[in-house]
Protein backbone atom coordinates (compact mmCIF):
# COMPACT_ATOMS: atom_id res chain seq x y z
CA UNK A 1 0.00 0.00 0.00
CA UNK A 2 1.16 3.52 -0.93
CA UNK A 3 2.45 5.41 1.93
CA UNK A 4 1.83 9.06 1.92
CA UNK A 5 3.05 11.59 4.71
CA UNK A 6 5.33 14.12 5.69
CA UNK A 7 8.72 13.45 4.84
CA UNK A 8 10.77 12.21 8.26
CA UNK A 9 6.93 12.39 9.88
CA UNK A 10 7.31 10.50 13.54
CA UNK A 11 11.23 10.05 13.36
CA UNK A 12 13.74 11.69 13.56
CA UNK A 13 14.64 13.97 10.44
CA UNK A 14 17.78 12.25 9.46
CA UNK A 15 16.12 8.82 9.52
CA UNK A 16 14.81 7.97 6.45
CA UNK A 17 11.75 5.43 6.11
CA UNK A 18 13.17 2.41 4.29
CA UNK A 19 13.59 -0.77 5.31
CA UNK A 20 17.11 -1.93 6.51
CA UNK A 21 19.36 -4.00 4.55
CA UNK A 22 17.86 -2.17 1.18
CA UNK A 23 19.57 0.26 -0.74
CA UNK A 24 17.33 3.54 -0.66
CA UNK A 25 16.53 4.86 -4.04
CA UNK A 26 15.23 9.12 -4.62
CA UNK A 27 12.98 8.99 -7.39
CA UNK A 28 12.73 12.87 -8.53
CA UNK A 29 9.47 14.00 -10.24
CA UNK A 30 8.08 10.41 -9.98
CA UNK A 31 4.93 11.05 -11.86
CA UNK A 32 2.87 7.75 -11.72
CA UNK A 33 5.73 5.27 -10.92
CA UNK A 34 7.71 3.96 -14.33
CA UNK A 35 11.19 4.16 -13.06
CA UNK A 36 10.16 3.48 -9.63
CA UNK A 37 8.86 -0.27 -10.54
CA UNK A 38 12.00 -0.87 -12.47
CA UNK A 39 14.42 0.26 -9.15
CA UNK A 40 12.26 -1.68 -7.20
CA UNK A 41 12.33 -4.48 -9.48
CA UNK A 42 16.05 -4.34 -9.00
CA UNK A 43 16.14 -4.25 -5.36
CA UNK A 44 15.97 -0.88 -4.06
CA UNK A 45 13.27 0.97 -1.45
CA UNK A 46 11.99 3.96 -3.37
CA UNK A 47 9.98 7.33 -2.22
CA UNK A 48 8.96 9.42 -4.78
CA UNK A 49 8.64 13.11 -4.73
CA UNK A 50 6.62 15.06 -7.16
CA UNK A 51 5.27 18.91 -7.11
CA UNK A 52 1.32 17.35 -7.85
CA UNK A 53 -0.38 14.76 -6.22
CA UNK A 54 0.20 11.35 -7.90
CA UNK A 55 -2.06 8.61 -6.63
CA UNK A 56 -1.30 5.82 -8.68
CA UNK A 57 2.21 5.98 -7.33
CA UNK A 58 3.18 2.61 -6.28
CA UNK A 59 5.66 3.34 -3.29
CA UNK A 60 6.08 5.76 -0.88
CA UNK A 61 5.26 9.41 -2.23
CA UNK A 62 6.27 12.59 -1.25
CA UNK A 63 4.54 15.52 -2.17
CA UNK A 64 7.42 18.54 -2.45
CA UNK A 65 9.32 20.56 -5.39
CA UNK A 66 12.05 17.62 -6.32
CA UNK A 67 15.18 19.94 -6.33
CA UNK A 68 14.33 21.58 -3.01
CA UNK A 69 14.24 18.07 -1.92
CA UNK A 70 17.07 16.41 -3.10
CA UNK A 71 19.43 19.49 -1.31
CA UNK A 72 17.40 18.96 1.79
CA UNK A 73 17.33 15.57 1.97
CA UNK A 74 19.60 14.15 -1.29
CA UNK A 75 22.99 12.82 1.04
CA UNK A 76 20.39 10.35 3.00
CA UNK A 77 19.87 8.29 0.05
CA UNK A 78 22.08 6.04 -1.74
CA UNK A 79 20.80 6.60 -5.73
CA UNK A 80 19.35 9.02 -7.09
CA UNK A 81 16.81 9.23 -10.38
CA UNK A 82 15.75 12.52 -11.69
CA UNK A 83 12.87 12.62 -14.81
CA UNK A 84 12.68 16.59 -14.94
CA UNK A 85 9.76 17.45 -16.98
CA UNK A 86 9.88 16.68 -20.28
CA UNK A 87 7.36 18.94 -21.96
CA UNK A 88 9.87 22.07 -22.45
CA UNK A 89 12.12 19.44 -24.77
CA UNK A 90 8.70 17.28 -26.43
CA UNK A 91 7.52 17.64 -29.84
CA UNK A 92 4.01 17.59 -28.80
CA UNK A 93 4.18 20.47 -26.58
CA UNK A 94 6.26 22.43 -29.12
CA UNK A 95 3.48 21.86 -31.78
CA UNK A 96 1.11 22.90 -30.09
CA UNK A 97 2.63 25.74 -28.56
CA UNK A 98 3.03 25.56 -24.73
CA UNK A 99 5.58 26.70 -22.22
CA UNK A 100 7.14 24.45 -20.20
CA UNK A 101 9.92 24.99 -17.51
CA UNK A 102 13.55 24.04 -18.15
CA UNK A 103 14.68 21.85 -14.72
CA UNK A 104 17.39 19.74 -16.50
CA UNK A 105 20.11 22.25 -15.52
CA UNK A 106 18.43 23.01 -11.86
CA UNK A 107 18.48 19.32 -11.47
CA UNK A 108 21.86 18.68 -12.30
CA UNK A 109 23.29 21.45 -10.17
CA UNK A 110 21.29 19.84 -7.43
CA UNK A 111 22.77 16.38 -7.82
CA UNK A 112 26.13 17.37 -8.52
CA UNK A 113 25.70 19.57 -4.89
CA UNK A 114 24.82 16.18 -3.28
CA UNK A 115 27.75 13.96 -4.78
CA UNK A 116 25.45 10.32 -4.40
CA UNK A 117 25.29 8.75 -7.45
CA UNK A 118 22.88 9.84 -10.10
CA UNK A 119 20.98 9.43 -13.15
CA UNK A 120 18.72 12.20 -15.30
CA UNK A 121 16.56 10.89 -17.51
CA UNK A 122 14.98 12.65 -20.56
CA UNK A 123 13.43 12.91 -23.98
CA UNK A 124 15.53 12.86 -27.25
CA UNK A 125 14.46 16.97 -27.79
CA UNK A 126 16.63 17.56 -24.47
CA UNK A 127 19.88 15.84 -25.83
CA UNK A 128 21.39 18.77 -26.46
CA UNK A 129 21.48 19.72 -22.69
CA UNK A 130 22.37 16.04 -21.55
CA UNK A 131 26.01 15.35 -21.03
CA UNK A 132 26.95 11.99 -22.68
CA UNK A 133 23.52 10.27 -22.51
CA UNK A 134 22.89 6.84 -23.31
CA UNK A 135 19.81 5.87 -25.20
CA UNK A 136 17.13 2.92 -24.34
CA UNK A 137 14.88 1.83 -26.21
CA UNK A 138 12.42 -1.22 -26.06
CA UNK A 139 13.56 -3.66 -28.18
CA UNK A 140 16.61 -3.67 -26.07
CA UNK A 141 14.12 -5.49 -23.04
CA UNK A 142 12.06 -7.13 -25.57
CA UNK A 143 9.53 -4.88 -25.07
CA UNK A 144 6.97 -4.41 -28.42
CA UNK A 145 7.13 -0.01 -28.52
CA UNK A 146 10.15 2.06 -29.22
CA UNK A 147 10.28 4.47 -26.58
CA UNK A 148 13.92 6.39 -26.75
CA UNK A 149 14.54 7.85 -23.69
CA UNK A 150 17.98 9.20 -22.61
CA UNK A 151 20.09 9.28 -19.40
CA UNK A 152 23.35 11.54 -18.03
CA UNK A 153 24.97 9.71 -15.26
CA UNK A 154 27.06 11.51 -12.34
CA UNK A 155 28.64 11.01 -9.11
CA UNK A 156 30.78 8.09 -10.01
CA UNK A 157 28.04 6.54 -12.15
CA UNK A 158 28.68 5.09 -15.32
CA UNK A 159 26.58 3.43 -17.91
CA UNK A 160 27.46 1.47 -20.94
CA UNK A 161 25.77 2.23 -24.23
CA UNK A 162 23.91 -1.03 -25.21
CA UNK A 163 23.64 -1.99 -28.52
CA UNK A 164 20.62 -0.84 -30.42
CA UNK A 165 18.64 -3.32 -32.48
CA UNK A 166 17.16 -1.92 -35.70
CA UNK A 167 13.57 -1.25 -36.42
CA UNK A 168 12.28 -4.13 -37.66
CA UNK A 169 8.29 -3.63 -36.94
CA UNK A 170 6.16 -0.38 -38.71
CA UNK A 171 5.32 2.14 -35.84
CA UNK A 172 1.86 3.92 -35.61
CA UNK A 173 1.62 7.12 -36.73
CA UNK A 174 1.63 9.57 -33.37
CA UNK A 175 -2.06 9.33 -31.49
CA UNK A 176 -3.63 6.98 -34.30
CA UNK A 177 -5.26 3.77 -33.54
CA UNK A 178 -2.32 0.97 -33.78
CA UNK A 179 -2.38 -1.75 -36.60
CA UNK A 180 -1.97 -5.28 -36.50
CA UNK A 181 2.26 -5.84 -37.02
CA UNK A 182 2.64 -2.20 -35.60
CA UNK A 183 4.34 -0.80 -32.64
CA UNK A 184 2.61 1.76 -30.45
CA UNK A 185 3.98 5.38 -29.26
CA UNK A 186 1.94 6.07 -26.79
CA UNK A 187 2.08 9.25 -26.77
CA UNK A 188 -0.40 12.11 -26.77
CA UNK A 189 -3.89 11.35 -26.76
CA UNK A 190 -3.19 8.23 -27.74
CA UNK A 191 -5.90 5.03 -28.20
CA UNK A 192 -5.59 1.74 -26.46
CA UNK A 193 -4.79 1.92 -22.81
CA UNK A 194 -4.81 -0.84 -22.17
CA UNK A 195 -2.64 -2.71 -24.62
CA UNK A 196 0.06 0.40 -23.73
CA UNK A 197 -0.21 -0.69 -20.04
CA UNK A 198 0.19 -4.73 -21.17
CA UNK A 199 3.42 -3.46 -23.29
CA UNK A 200 5.45 -1.60 -21.10
CA UNK A 201 4.68 -2.91 -18.17
CA UNK A 202 2.42 -0.37 -16.00
CA UNK A 203 -0.99 -1.78 -15.05
CA UNK A 204 -1.74 0.96 -12.44
CA UNK A 205 -1.21 3.92 -14.57
CA UNK A 206 -4.09 6.02 -16.67
CA UNK A 207 -3.20 7.43 -19.95
CA UNK A 208 -2.14 10.65 -18.39
CA UNK A 209 1.00 8.53 -16.54
CA UNK A 210 1.89 6.20 -19.37
CA UNK A 211 2.15 8.79 -21.87
CA UNK A 212 4.94 10.55 -19.62
CA UNK A 213 6.71 7.42 -18.08
CA UNK A 214 9.31 5.31 -18.49
CA UNK A 215 9.27 1.98 -18.92
CA UNK A 216 9.92 -0.33 -15.63
CA UNK A 217 12.51 -2.50 -17.55
CA UNK A 218 14.43 0.90 -18.12
CA UNK A 219 15.00 1.64 -15.06
CA UNK A 220 15.68 -2.29 -13.53
CA UNK A 221 18.52 -2.05 -15.91
CA UNK A 222 20.05 0.55 -14.84
CA UNK A 223 19.14 -0.15 -10.68
CA UNK A 224 21.54 -3.92 -11.45
CA UNK A 225 23.96 -1.86 -13.53
CA UNK A 226 24.03 0.50 -10.50
CA UNK A 227 24.45 -2.76 -7.96
CA UNK A 228 26.64 -4.29 -9.55
CA UNK A 229 28.76 -1.34 -9.73
CA UNK A 230 29.04 0.35 -6.01
CA UNK A 231 30.26 -1.45 -2.89
CA UNK A 232 27.95 -3.25 -1.00
CA UNK A 233 28.92 -1.27 2.17
CA UNK A 234 28.01 2.39 0.03
CA UNK A 235 24.70 0.96 -1.27
CA UNK A 236 23.38 0.35 2.25
CA UNK A 237 23.15 -3.78 1.87
CA UNK A 238 23.48 -5.66 4.62
CA UNK A 239 26.26 -7.76 4.43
Amino acid sequence: MTERRAFGEGRPAHVTPFRRGKPRLLDLFCCQGGAAKGYADAGFDVIGVDIVPQPRYPFTFVQADAVAFVLEHGAGFDFIHASPPCQHDSECQRIRGNAHPDLIAPTRAALETIGQPWVIENVRGAVPKLREPVMLCGPMFALETYRHRFFETGGGFRLDQPGHPAHLVPQAKMGRAIPPGHYGQFVGNFSGVDLARKVMGVPWMNRDGIRECIPPTYAEHIGRVALAMFPTARLGVAA
